[in-house]
């Protein structure tokens, strides 16, 4: 009895050492990739697509002159810059969901195309950001450009991080730039290069389109720009983006409180409303200090979260009550 126990025993053994030694020589040959298994495994797992070129496209009504080989290509580098480029264009078109209700709102009530929702996207990658040059906000408006329109520029409030405020003044521009070159297109270029500038390329080249001006690299790739978003924005699983609807920065949900106090602290102003000082920045950004000196007894509208309980908090609007915009922006693709 006790012999076939250890009969049994030593083979159980033997197995074992077989299975380990097979297991780590297996192993180690399946580390040891070839140049040739590399370079299959390369070619099958990573694609590289050239980005669809539309055959037709408008910019504010104005109709895009593609079948032009060099209209063609400059609109090409753009759709593959933005196409390739996924964390930006991601990010834009996730913000986008946020600020396009808004700054389309502005846009209709000033009568300007739809379409300039995306001069905003390419300017500033919806964010509140500032230039080297000193352009600011989402808008990128220049301190002169701001002023002159009537925007409140200090050390204590910089009007061009308000967005309807400053979507108003871009509105202005915009509108301005139409009635002096008659075309909206002209409108978009003159908004990054000037409207001087534009005026006097027009005349020295004896053009009367954006089309047939040579320009600087900015300004020449500007249009296109605006047109690559636009089309990937409107057809985004053409160009390799798919979105969960939950994936998106919706709306947040807010109230306004009107002061004209002096001297407001606004440190202990959110303190006084248990608001965390930083929601408070964020949903204010035109707000530049820690406090409004306000010796005019101006009247301001600071936006406040919406109250939850004995918590502040930024409260998202129900996905549901958005779906019309995402039937508009085109931009839904249901994952399941």
């Amino acid at each position: 009895m006790k012999t076939k126990n250890w009969l049994i025993f030593f083979a159980l053994a033997v197995i074992s050492a077989i299975s380990i030694y097979l297991f780590v020589f297996s192993t180690g040959q399946k580390t040891e990739l070839t140049d040739n298994d590399y370079r299959k495994a390369f070619h099958k797992h990573y694609k590289i697509f050239a980005a669809k070129v539309p055959d037709s496209l408008s910019f504010a009504g104005e109709s895009v002159p593609i079948d032009r080989y060099d209209i063609r290509e400059s609109l090409d580098r753009e759709l593959l810059v933005n196409s390739y480029w996924h964390s930006n264009s991601q990010l834009m078109f996730k913000r986008a969901f946020r600020y396009f209700p808004v700054i389309d709102s502005v846009l209709a009530a000033n009568s300007i195309p739809e379409d300039f929702r995306y001069l905003a996207m390419i300017e500033s990658g919806l964010q509140n950001v500032v230039s080297p040059a000193g352009a600011t906000g989402i808008w990128q408006i220049m301190k002169g450009t701001g002023i002159e329109h009537g925007l409140e520029i200090n050390n204590q409030v910089d009007e061009r991080y308000h967005l309807v405020k400053a979507t108003e003044t871009a509105c202005i521009y915009l509108k301005e730039a139409k009635e002096r070159f008659g075309t909206w297109t002209l409108a978009a270029a003159s908004y990054n290069m000037g409207k001087a500038a534009i005026a006097r390329e027009l005349a020295r080249q004896k053009a009367d389109n954006y089309y047939n001006l040579y320009l600087n690299t900015e300004t020449a790739r500007y249009v296109f720009r605006i047109l690559a978003v636009k089309t990937i924005y409107e057809s985004p699983t053409e160009y390799g983006f798919y979105f969960r609807k939950k994936d998106f920065y919706p709306p947040l949900e807010t109230k306004i409180l009107e002061t004209d106090s002096t001297n407001i602290d606004l440190v202990e102003f959110s303190d006084h409303l248990n608001i965390p000082y930083k929601v408070l920045k964020m949903l204010n950004p035109w707000i530049r200090a820690d406090w409004l000196t306000n010796r005019d007894e101006k009247s301001y509208q600071i936006r406040i979260p919406v109250a939850n309980g004995l918590n502040y908090s930024l409260i998202m609007q129900p996905y549901e009550d958005d779906q019309q915009i995402f039937n508009d922006t085109l931009l839904v693709e249901q994952i399941r």
